[in-house]
């Protein structure tokens, strides 16, 4: 029978573009860490969650490695979204808002998953559960720790099991073509760290299993402490970290100028944007429909990746000179750090 994880050679096609379009739908994009995930043992790597599918999609670009996901079930009510998010090798995960009930139908997901670390696939989950676009992190669900348990009680003798923290620092979450950091943490020896903690009942063990892995994720983000007062505390940490360089200190170019700008710079620009109105049209319309604006970052992707290699050199000058066009009109209208 076909696993999710099993080698696919249309995937193993698009994988190549899929990371490339990433990386280039942002203006700077910086790995850190990339030396800390380990070679000799199972991988399962655990992001902070704060915009939606680029999470992922950030983890995936990491390297060349195909990896397996899970994302929330109820997106897989939809028979074909659920072929396609397959192909992808995304399978669903049921949470505790979906009802007791329906948590109980993960075990099918939990073996799934374990059967992709023994076979030395990486596996991702973001522990949050949902995603939220503040610098914090929710309380961690416990999917993680339960799939790393029944994985090592299965082959952890054979080869350890690891968990991965991940950073991920958006500089806007609501925005392509921003900057992206991803800070990959030192792993977690899971088999060594149950190990160590033998005397503890699953209950306890899962609490501290959650408790290092919440340190080790807050040690790669921007955390902002204390939810309850949490815009007081970002507010004074914005006002007392360094000052950016404005690379327009003293001449604030209305937007028509910089518009103005590129279209002299480039004839190319007007040409593709008209042949590309369509498709921004319609780009626009998805946009104005998706209330969570969250999810505007993932779904524009979406569709520029199933677009602009379709259309080549027609769309490709147009949303190059466009995203940089509304990046400059960004930075000049709020020359701060985006929150």
């Amino acid at each position: 029978m076909k696993q999710i994880h099993d080698e696919n050679r249309a995937y193993r096609f698009l994988l190549p573009l899929v990371n490339w379009m990433f990386r280039h739908s942002y203006r700077h994009i910086k790995y850190v860490g990339e030396e800390n995930i380990p070679q000799d043992g199972a991988v399962i790597f655990a992001p902070n969650h704060t915009n939606a599918l680029q999470d992922a999609l950030a983890v995936l670009s990491i390297n060349s490695e195909r990896k397996v996901f899970v994302a929330r079930a109820d997106i897989f009510r939809n028979k074909r979204l659920a072929k396609i998010l397959s192909f992808f090798k995304i399978m669903p995960i049921r949470r505790m808002r979906d009802g007791a009930g329906e948590v109980l139908k993960n075990d099918e997901t939990v073996e799934r998953a374990i059967d992709t670390l023994e076979e030395g696939v990486p596996f991702c989950i973001l522990p949050e559960g949902t995603h939220r676009t503040k610098h914090s992190l929710l309380p961690l669900g416990k999917g993680i720790f339960r799939i790393t348990l029944r994985a090592n009680e299965k082959f952890g003798k054979e080869k350890p099991i690891y968990i991965v923290p991940v950073g991920l620092e958006y500089s806007d979450w609501f925005h392509l073509w921003d900057t992206l950091v991803i800070n990959i943490g030192k792993p977690i020896n899971m088999t060594e760290f149950i190990a160590e903690h033998a005397d503890l009942e699953q209950p306890k063990l899962i609490l501290a299993m959650r408790e290092e892995l919440t340190n080790r994720m807050r040690e790669q983000i921007l955390w902002v402490p204390d939810d309850e007062n949490y815009e007081k505390n970002w507010d004074k940490l914005s006002h007392n970290r360094p000052a950016n360089k404005n690379w327009f200190p003293k001449h604030r170019m209305p937007k028509w100028g910089l518009l103005l700008m590129l279209v002299v710079m480039s004839p190319l620009f007007l040409i593709s944007g008209v042949l590309t109105l369509p498709l921004w049209l319609v780009w626009l319309i998805i946009r104005w429909a998706i209330k969570d604006p969250a999810f505007h970052n993932s779904v524009q992707f979406v569709w520029q990746l199933l677009f602009i290699p379709l259309t080549g050199f027609i769309t490709m000058p147009f949303w190059m000179f466009l995203q940089e066009y509304l990046y400059l009109v960004r930075k000049l209208q709020k020359p701060e750090e985006t929150k």
